[in-house]
């Protein structure tokens, strides 16, 4: 015979199945597509991904769960092997993989993935970086917290239905006497939807449930009274309340968390981060990979070595930093560039009433409360009907007590089994079926031995039951005081404390959190390069050094502006046009000393024809501070400092210039101080604040000093400070310092006195400030050398002295600018090596 098969006969057109009905439907692919989709989807939906509101489990938790309840493994028993739990829960309940049935199992038992697990384990359960063991070696068992999802069950509380081939049954839901939905989270992804529900602290979520069963009319912010916020069960922290208020409210929120991280000394004299709790599902070792990675990359700064010495279920993370590095910039950098700082989006959904629903922090109680009635209500008649059917017995064994003897000679004078109930139904006796059966039940000597006393006990016993279970069914306040009752016995049983840190969010980082507030160096050239150079790059040296090279600049280039601040600070720049800029110290690009630096155009909206003429740094723009405007002709303003607190992209006008006329200097005042104006020729005037009226931001100013002729010009102005003397220096190098007493207090507007006596060997007057005498002065040459030295080696001279040289200059060099360090009490040398201690928030921006 061939095996090869007979193709099919085509139908004809009589063929139709002798019962004239066409065996072929033709059915459009786009509607059995979406048919069959949706049929999918929705088997997905009900019997895989989403949680039920009332217990919390998915499908696969219930039935393992269910499983080892009817198969006896429960906390008071031994452990037994996994397998045996994932096969016979495939076998009997849930025809799906082994695998996906032991990772259910194994999550279950997880501490770090249920903030209370459901399962009690031997074995390893694996970790946020590895998996389990295989199911041959571990053991498991239920917990005792898991008992109180399966607490009477066997009292009629759930519906039992069918197991997936009819062999036997599985509740439909279990009792869940917690809100496990709440209290342990819950992860899916169904077709078109998706669940993220996080863990919460249980004794939190009680209080919540116990106050909804007391309050139903409550509100979201009632219950959020109880419930402070997700309780993850690595610990950490999360920020701020917002994310947690969209949740609670809407269903949906994202929720910011944050390491546990601590700054600490190190064995060899330096600083560590030592992480010891992480973001909710998170890896230590993944974020150590990522660190050494951004460390490899040049992406992260001041981080020597990353070292993951976790183990036992503890996290111990140590990041050991360089010795010159910031640890509170480098662990925020980390919290923006590595899982130190994620974030957990929350999206509540589960299914009621077998419907996905996004619920709210009160539909989900409320979800969880009408199930508790559903079950107490249900327990209770069962309990109800229990009780009196007991009673109707013994009530029938009293009354049996009073014919003992009759009984039994009945009985014995009874042809069978059924006659003798047909008897006892019978006069005189009137037994009900039920009790008669249970007379002849009992064996002849318990029958025989019947106490009256315990009989009467019991009946009473069984009225008082009976009563309270009816008054528990007629009055619903009182029924949620049972559910009451009975969740705060497990509340006391079974909660612990919150482990996950509630604290607030200090926003969204900015750049200043992520770069160290430095000292630094301003250096800005007469050809408009800028650059940021590390203060520890200038070296303390004494009068009359050589200095070293401060930066290598074109040939037709000087140095015009440096200003001593910290990478914090904002910088405001001043245009000869009038106009004022903003930008923080830490945009300008730090370059090496050396460096040419960068245009400012590329870093301020500059038009072709203006250029920066002053700059001043400042951390905040107090209104009872005033700018203190010089220009080149000797007209002063005064402005309150608050007028220029603005970051516009294009700037402000600062001052209203003439057309020949252009900025000089820009100072800080009080409103009540003492100005010095030097002019080039070296003519100082010394006037009260209070002569210049305070004016608006666009106004022109009055005059300030008068100058002798056309080629002298303002070149200094500067505020007259206590415990300071003026220290006037030359374009050649030549410079001291003289009293401020020995210049008297005039009104503005006239020429003022010789403050320094000049000649063609001393130049004219560079720079002309206030110093102290443990200040020291950054001096910078046409030519890019700069000198630092001690302002205590500079002489005191008196106002017509010529100064004494102070830097050595090459022939056809000259200075370009020079800007005083304002020294800090108590701090100095430290080190030895000669950097001077700078203080960020005391460093002026004279120039």
């Amino acid at each position: 015979m061939s095996d090869t098969p007979t193709p099919p006969t085509p139908p004809t057109d009589s063929d139709d199945g002798g019962d004239g009905i066409d065996p072929i439907q033709p059915i459009a692919l786009q509607e059995e597509m979406e048919n069959s989709f949706l049929d999918y989807a929705m088997s997905v939906i009900m019997s895989r991904a989403l949680p039920d509101v009332r217990d919390g489990l998915k499908p696969v938790h219930r039935r393992i769960i269910w499983d080892m309840e009817t198969q006896g493994f429960r906390p008071d028993r031994p452990f037994v092997k996994c397998a045996r739990v994932s096969g016979d829960t495939m076998a009997r309940f849930h025809p799906h993989g082994d695998s996906a049935i032991y990772d259910a199992l194994v999550r279950m038992a997880q501490p770090f993935s249920l903030r209370h697990p459901l399962i009690s384990f031997h074995g390893n359960y694996g970790s946020p970086d590895f998996g389990p063991a295989a199911s041959r070696y571990t053991e498991c068992r239920l917990h005792p917290l898991a008992m109180q999802l399966l607490a009477d069950i066997d009292e009629d509380t759930v519906d039992m239905i069918p197991n997936y081939d009819g062999t036997t049954e599985q509740p439909e839901v279990l009792p869940a006497r917690f809100p496990n939905l709440l209290v342990n989270g819950s992860q899916g992804i169904a077709v078109g939807m998706a669940t993220n529900i996080p863990p919460h602290n249980l004794g939190e979520v009680i209080d919540a449930t116990v106050h909804l069963l007391e309050h139903p009319d409550a509100d979201v912010d009632a219950l959020m009274e109880h419930v402070k916020g997700p309780d993850f069960p690595t610990g950490g922290q999360i920020l701020g309340r917002s994310g947690i208020n969209d949740a609670y409210r809407t269903g949906r929120g994202s929720v910011k968390m944050r390491a546990k991280a601590s700054i600490e000394e190190s064995k060899n004299g330096g600083y560590e981060i030592v992480v010891t709790e992480l973001p909710y599902q998170t890896s230590c070792s993944a974020i150590a990979k990522r660190i050494q990675e951004l460390v490899d990359n040049g992406d992260l700064d001041g981080i020597r070595d990353v070292n993951d010495g976790s183990a036992g279920g503890k996290t111990n993370l140590v990041i050991t930093l360089k010795r010159d590095a910031n640890a509170n910039v480098v662990l925020n950098n980390l919290f923006k560039m590595t899982q130190l700082q994620s974030s957990f989006s929350i999206n509540m959904v589960a299914l009621v009433k077998g419907v996905p629903r996004t619920l709210n922090l009160l539909t989900a109680l409320e979800g969880y409360v009408d199930h508790q009635i559903e079950v107490v209500t249900r327990r209770s008649k069962f309990r109800l009907q229990k009780a009196r059917d007991r009673e109707h017995i013994v009530e029938g064994l009293i009354k049996a007590l009073n014919v003992i003897d009759e009984i039994i000679a009945t009985i014995r004078a009874s042809d069978d089994r059924a006659d003798a109930r047909t008897r006892l139904m019978a006069e005189p006796f009137e037994f009900s079926q039920v009790q008669a059966e249970y007379i002849l039940d009992m064996p002849l000597g318990r029958l025989t031995r019947l106490a009256r006393i315990e009989l009467d006990q019991e009946l009473a016993d069984l009225a008082e039951r009976i009563a309270e279970l009816e008054s528990i069914l007629a009055d619903e306040m009182k029924l949620r005081g049972v559910i009451r009752d009975e969740m705060l016995a497990i509340k006391d049983e079974f909660a612990t404390p919150r482990v996950c840190e509630l604290t607030y969010d200090d926003g969204e980082m900015s750049i200043e959190d992520l770069v160290d507030d430095k000292e630094l160096v301003i250096v800005m050239t007469e050809a408009q390069y800028v650059k940021a150079v590390p203060a520890s790059s200038f070296k303390a040296q004494g009068r009359g050094g050589r200095g070293v090279s401060g930066g290598k600049l074109k040939a037709d280039d000087i140095v015009r502006h440096v200003i001593f601040t910290t990478a914090h600070a904002h910088l405001l720049f001043f245009s000869n046009r009038g106009k004022v800029y903003r930008l923080r110290a830490l945009d300008i690009p730090e370059r090496e000393r050396t460096a040419k630096g960068m245009p400012i155009v590329n870093l301020l909206p500059l038009q072709t024809d203006e250029f920066i003429q002053a700059i001043i740094d400042t951390r905040e723009f107090a209104g009872d501070r005033y700018l203190f405007f010089a220009t080149k002709q000797g007209t002063v303003k005064k402005t309150a400092f608050d007028a220029y607190d603005s970051s516009r992209r294009d700037g402000l006008i600062a001052i209203n210039l003439r057309d020949d006329d252009e900025l000089v200097r820009v100072i800080e005042t009080d409103g009540s101080d003492d100005i010095f104006m030097v002019s080039k020729g070296g003519m100082t005037i010394r006037f009260g604040e209070d002569d210049v009226r305070a004016m608006g931001r666009t106004a022109g100013g009055v005059r300030g000093m008068k100058l002798k002729n056309d080629q002298d010009a303002v070149v200094s102005c500067d505020v007259a400070r206590d415990d300071t003397e003026i220290l006037i220096m030359t374009d050649a190098g030549y410079g001291k310092r003289t009293q401020l007493d020995k210049f008297n207090r005039q009104g503005r507007g006239g020429q003022g006195v010789r403050g320094i006596k000049l000649n063609d060997k001393k130049g004219f007057v560079a720079a002309a400030f206030m110093v102290g005498l443990e200040d020291d002065i950054v001096a910078v040459s046409r030519q890019g050398i700069t000198m630092r030295t001690g302002v205590r080696d500079i002489s005191e001279q008196g106002r017509d002295a010529t100064g004494v040289r102070i830097m050595n200059l090459d022939d056809g060099d000259t200075v370009a600018s020079v800007a005083p360090i304002i020294a800090v009490d108590g701090v100095g040398d430290a080190d030895g090596d000669g950097d001077i201690a700078i203080d960020g928030d005391d460093a002026t921006d004279d120039a």
